[in-house]
């Protein structure tokens, strides 16, 4: 968390050595500019923007022992160009995990977990209301039985925002149920739904509230977890190759008992942007 902070910080004067000419250009022509435009993209999750996403998500306080669980999430997001209308948004989600044993003091499974596909059909040119929706996959590739479902799940995915300046406002849901695997695991019939509330800021940075809402229909009770949270963020250059950046914090308000009570959130993603932020 210090490392990131540090970066978003050092960003500014990184930015002032690499690019002088940039500071002298009137606002809404330099680099700035450009960062506000691209934090926009960023935003949207079925822009044509290639990004490489690494997210760490640390949660605190599962069982009676008050475990922490850490997950990195892989995310590549590649768009693809169907026709002059219509536009491919290829999102893949690949964890890393740590599940610790709730019920010991120590102990625990690393590996990888059950990998997530979406697939959104949207657009090219959107208007006001932008969206997207397609199917959505989740595939047993989890190393361990205690990362994964053992389960080949599929099922629809929709997104749909507003981009009204400053603001970015929308909601993602999808939910999954299995179709083949193990007889031996649970049936899978999960929701998982996020909205997103973003404001941005000048030169780049961002506050924005993205709390991950889930919910298991095969519980037999308290299938809901419901977070609540903030965080804060910067799009911004470092020797020609442009990020985003971002530290969030969520209290699950509703939770199953045992279940993790709070979760830390780290974000860098590497940025592919056609035609912006290019390195002088």
């Amino acid at each position: 968390m210090a490392g990131l902070l540090g970066v978003l910080a050092w960003a500014p004067a990184s930015l002032a050595q690499e690019d002088p000419a940039a500071r002298e250009q009137p606002a809404g022509e330099g680099g700035a500019a450009e960062e506000q435009d691209l934090a926009k993209d960023v935003q949207n999750p079925v822009a044509n923007l290639i990004s490489v996403p690494l997210q760490d998500n640390v949660d605190f306080g599962i069982g009676p022992s008050n475990r922490t669980r850490n997950t990195l999430n892989i995310q590549p997001v590649i768009p693809v160009s169907l026709t002059l209308d219509w536009n491919l948004i290829n999102r893949i989600i690949v964890p890393v995990v740590y599940q610790p044993d709730a019920g010991a003091d120590t102990g625990g499974t690393f590996g990888l977990g059950d990998t997530s596909a979406t697939f959104f059909f949207a657009p090219a040119k959107p208007g006001a209301l932008i969206w997207g929706v397609g199917p959505a996959l989740l595939l047993p590739t989890a190393t361990d039985d205690a990362l994964g479902t053992g389960k080949w799940s599929v099922g629809p995915s929709v997104v749909v925002l507003v981009q009204p300046e400053p603001w970015s406002i929308g909601v993602l849901a999808k939910n999954v149920w299995s179709v083949f695997g193990s007889e031996d695991r649970a049936s899978v019939n999960q929701l998982l739904l996020q909205y997103f509330i973003t404001y941005n800021l000048p030169k780049g940075w961002y506050v924005t509230s993205a709390p991950i809402l889930t919910a298991n229909w095969e519980a037999d009770e308290d299938p809901w977890v419901i977070p609540f949270g903030a965080g804060a963020g910067r799009v911004f250059k470092v020797g020609g190759q442009a990020l985003n950046g971002s530290v969030s914090a969520y209290y699950n308000a509703v939770r199953p008992e045992g279940s993790a009570d709070w979760q830390l959130r780290l974000q860098l993603a590497f940025l592919f942007p056609k035609g912006k932020m290019k390195a002088q």
